[in-house]
C-alpha cells in the first residue's frame, strides 16, 4: 500500500551490481591469520570478500553498476533528472562522486547531482530523497539514478579485516516501478549522536568500536521499527525483511531483535529467520560488506532468489548508518517483477570475478596508498561517456585531478 492515494506508485524500477574482479576466500584468510575458519564462515556468516584493485575505486564501481543498469533495464541516461551517489569512501573532499558519474555515463546537463554521506545510511538518504523529488512533482516525468558505492577497508590483521568488501548497487527510481513500489511517506526514522564507527580525514581505514556498534545498530532498529509500526497500525504483515548487512550474523541478530519486539519468543524469532531473511544473504556472503550498498545488496539477493514467489507481497527494509541514523520502511513487489529480475541477471557480474590468494591480497593492500596516488600516463585521455566499456581509474594528472577512462 502507498499513502499517496490517487497518485502513481513510486519505487525501484531496476537494480544492478558493480563488483571488483578479485575476491579472497575467508576460509583461506582465517588460516593465514591462525584462526579456525568457522570463526569467519559461521561466526560472521560470510564466505568471501571482494577486493578492489588499483584501477578500481568507488567511482569505477558506481559507473560500472550504473552502466549495467542502463544496458539491462532498457532505460537511457537521457531519462535521468537526478543522480545521487551514497558513499562513505569518497575519493575527494569537495568534488562529489556523482559528478564523476555524470561524465562517465553521459547524463543530461539538466540533471541535479550530489553525494550523500552518513556512513552506511548514505545510499538510503539518496533513495528517499529521490522518492520525495518524484513525489513533489520536481521530476516532471524523469527518473532518478541512485548509486551506493564503497570500498570497506580495515587494517591487515585487525578484528575488522574479515568484514571487508567492495562493490556498488545502482537503483533506477521512478513512477510506476517494475520491481518494488515503496510506501511513500511512511517511514520510521531514528537518530542519535554516537561514536560507534568513524574514519578521520587522514585515515583510509575505518575505526570501529565493535561491541558498541552492534548495540547501536539494535537500538536504532528498535527506534526506527517502533516509529514505523506506530504509523502502520494493524497493517499487512511483512513477507520478508531485508536488513543492513555488514556481515550475515548481524542480520540474524537484527531479525531476532525485531521479531521479539513483535511479541515472538526468541526461539520463534530464530525459526522465522530461514524463511523471512536467509534468502537475502547469498550475495552479501559472496561479496562482503559494501557499506552504503549492503541493504540493497540484500534486496538484490532476495529478488534474485524469490521475485516470482513474492509478486504482490510486502517487503520490509531496514537501513542503519553509524554515527547514527536509521530508517525502517517497506514496499510491495510488483506483479511481473520476476520476469524483469530474470532479464536483469543481477548476479551475473560475479561470474567475472577470480580468486585471489591471501599473499596477493596483502601485497595489494600494502601498496594501495601509492597505487591510489600514482601518476596517470602522460598520454592518458579522460574517458568520455560510454555504456559499452568498463570504467577504470588511471591515476592523478599533474594538477592532482583523478583520471578515469572506459577500458
Amino acid at each position: 500500500m502507498s499513502v499517496r492515494h490517487g497518485f502513481p506508485p513510486i519505487g525501484i524500477d531496476a537494480i544492478a551490481l558493480g563488483v571488483p574482479r578479485r575476491f579472497v576466500e575467508l576460509s583461506e584468510l582465517a588460516e593465514a591469520r591462525g584462526v579456525a575458519p568457522s570463526k569467519y564462515l559461521t561466526g560472521l556468516g560470510t564466505r568471501r570478500m571482494a577486493i578492489a584493485a588499483p584501477e578500481e575505486d568507488p567511482i569505477t564501481l558506481a559507473a560500472n553498476a550504473a552502466r549495467r543498469l542502463f544496458l539491462r533495464s532498457g532505460a537511457s541516461p537521457a531519462d535521468i533528472g537526478l543522480c545521487v551517489v551514497g558513499t562513505e569512501t569518497a575519493v575527494d573532499h569537495s568534488k562529489p562522486a556523482a559528478s564523476f558519474l555524470h561524465g562517465l555515463l553521459g547524463l543530461p546537463s539538466a540533471c541535479r547531482v550530489f553525494e550523500a554521506k552518513h556512513a552506511c545510511f548514505g545510499g538510503t538518504a539518496g533513495l528517499l530523497n529521490a522518492v520525495d523529488w518524484i513525489a513533489s512533482g520536481s521530476a516532471r516525468g524523469r527518473a532518478a539514478l541512485v548509486v551506493c558505492s564503497d570500498v570497506a577497508r580495515y587494517a591487515l590483521g585487525s578484528a575488522g579485516e574479515p568484514t571487508q568488501g567492495a562493490g556498488a548497487v545502482a537503483l533506477l527510481v521512478r513512477e510506476r516501478p517494475r520491481l518494488l513500489a515503496l510506501e511513500v511517506g511512511q517511514t520510521g526514522s531514528y537518530a542519535r549522536d554516537v561514536y560507534d564507527f568513524w574514519r578521520p580525514l587522514h585515515h583510509k581505514e575505518a575505526l570501529v568500536d565493535g561491541h558498541f556498534s552492534v548495540q547501536c545498530y539494535l537500538d536504532a532498529l528498535a527506534g526506527a521499527y517502533g516509529e514505523w509500526r506506530r504509523q502502520d497500525g494493524d497493517g499487512e504483515p511483512l513477507a520478508r525483511t531485508c536488513y543492513h548487512v555488514p556481515y550475515g550474523k548481524m542480520a540474524r541478530k537484527a531479525h531476532r531483535h525485531r521479531r521479539m519486539i513483535d511479541g515472538l519468543t526468541e526461539q520463534a524469532a530464530d525459526e522465522s529467520f530461514a524463511v523471512e531473511v536467509e534468502p537475502s544473504l547469498d550475495l552479501p556472503a559472496r561479496i562482503g560488506n559494501i557499506y552504503t550498498g549492503s541493504l540493497y545488496l540484500a534486496l538484490a539477493s532476495l529478488l534474485s532468489a524469490q521475485a516470482r514467489d513474492l509478486e504482490g507481497k510486502r517487503i520490509g527494509l531496514f537501513s542503519y548508518g553509524s554515527g547514527s541514523c536509521a530508517e525502517f520502511f517497506a514496499g510491495r513487489v510488483v506483479p511481473e517483477a520476476g520476469a524483469l529480475v530474470a532479464a536483469l541477471e543481477i548476479d551475473a557480474p560475479l561470474a567475472e570475478c577470480h580468486h585471489t590468494p591471501v599473499a596477493e591480497y596483502e601485497a595489494l593492500r600494502r601498496n594501495d596508498e601509492a597505487a591510489d596516488r600514482r601518476p596517470a600516463p602522460e598520454d592518458a585521455e579522460r574517458g568520455g561517456a560510454s555504456l559499452d566499456r568498463r570504467a577504470v581509474y588511471l591515476g592523478l594528472d599533474s594538477s592532482e585531478r583523478r583520471v578515469y577512462a572506459n577500458a
